[in-house]
């Protein structure tokens, strides 16, 4: 099988196309939480952002015509929309008003491992030594990266440190529940009714989000609907479209660039040079990732027969 300079199949490229969209909006989402976060509490931040990518979603779905996923994609569905699009977004927003953006960068990339680790034990995805070999770069990575950027005047508390492991927990719980129903369903249709249950679940922060909206700048709220519209309906799906396509832990790992973009957009966006340790930390996340989708292409047994065939012949 031909293979590309990254090393994955022809067939993959889309796939790794669309977690490559995935990864630079999640990463621009941090700069918009961080400006919204101001004016929108934890709860109500992520209950705009959701009640926008629902809408975002639905739309599509309709135009789309693609209707109910099966019953079998509902288990996962549920789990996914309350964990990852409900809880991991209110604590990760909690969590980014108690700790500095490095540390919780750092935190949350727990993430990918208890990814890797639940993929391995609960969806028989094995422990690949190349794809762990990478993640363990690349967490090194995400590590000086957070060390770099962090303050350093221990104005982190442990309340926000628990709410970014909470998130972490959360993020890699919601991915493994998606995963199974993504065999039953659309990457549209887990991704907009994950979204809609996510919706429900943050329905009693309702009150504080029409209060809030009512007394924030225009600013606050625009990033609000753009978090809604891109990171949340744009990413989330193009994060199903791929997940369905590769294994849980290869996209986790894949989500370690985000540290390393999130500097690239601070320097860009917000002016804010990074020091040469920053650098060599978004290097290095780039570094794991590369070790990681990389190896030869899985081999399925009609393959090896036919091979086998040849060999005899």
């Amino acid at each position: 099988m031909n293979r590309s300079i990254t090393g994955e199949p022809p067939t993959a490229r889309p796939a790794l196309a669309a977690a490559g969209v995935t990864v630079v909006l999640w990463a621009s989402a941090f700069v918009s939480i961080r400006s919204a976060g101001e004016h929108y509490s934890p709860g109500a931040l992520a209950l705009g952002r959701l009640l926008v990518g629902s809408l975002v979603l639905g739309a599509l779905l309709a135009v789309r015509r693609e209707g109910w996923p099966a019953r079998a994609a509902w288990p996962g569905i549920a789990g996914s929309g309350i964990l990852w699009f409900g809880l991991y977004m209110v604590a990760l927003n909690w969590g980014e008003r108690e700790v500095d953006a490095g540390t919780a960068a750092m935190i949350v990339n727990i993430g990918p491992i208890l990814i890797a680790l639940l993929g391995g034990l609960l969806l028989g995805e094995g422990f690949p030594r190349r794809l762990l070999a990478g993640m363990a770069v690349s967490f090194a990575g995400a590590v000086v990266v957070g060390v770099s950027m962090s303050g350093g005047d221990g104005g982190s508390s442990v309340l926000g440190v628990l709410l970014c492991l909470a998130a972490a927990v959360l993020y890699a719980a919601g991915v493994v529940c998606q995963k199974p129903a993504l065999r039953h369903g659309s990457a549209l249709q887990v991704t907009t009714f994950g979204c809609v249950v996510g919706t429900l679940a943050c329905l009693p922060f309702a009150g504080r989000l029409a209060a809030e909206a009512a007394e924030a700048p225009l600013a606050a709220t625009l990033n609000m609907v753009y978090l809604g519209v891109f990171p949340t309906a744009l990413a989330f799906t193009t994060w199903a479209y791929a997940l369905a396509r590769t294994t849980a832990g290869k996209m986790g790992a894949t989500t370690y660039i985000v540290p390393a973009l999130v500097v690239l957009m601070s320097w860009l966006v917000l002016d804010e040079v990074p020091g040469w340790l920053t650098v060599a930390g978004g290097v290095l996340c780039l570094a794991g990732v590369a070790v990681s989708r990389g190896g030869a292409a899985p081999v399925n047994r009609a393959d090896r027969a036919d091979r086998a065939v040849l060999r005899a012949g």
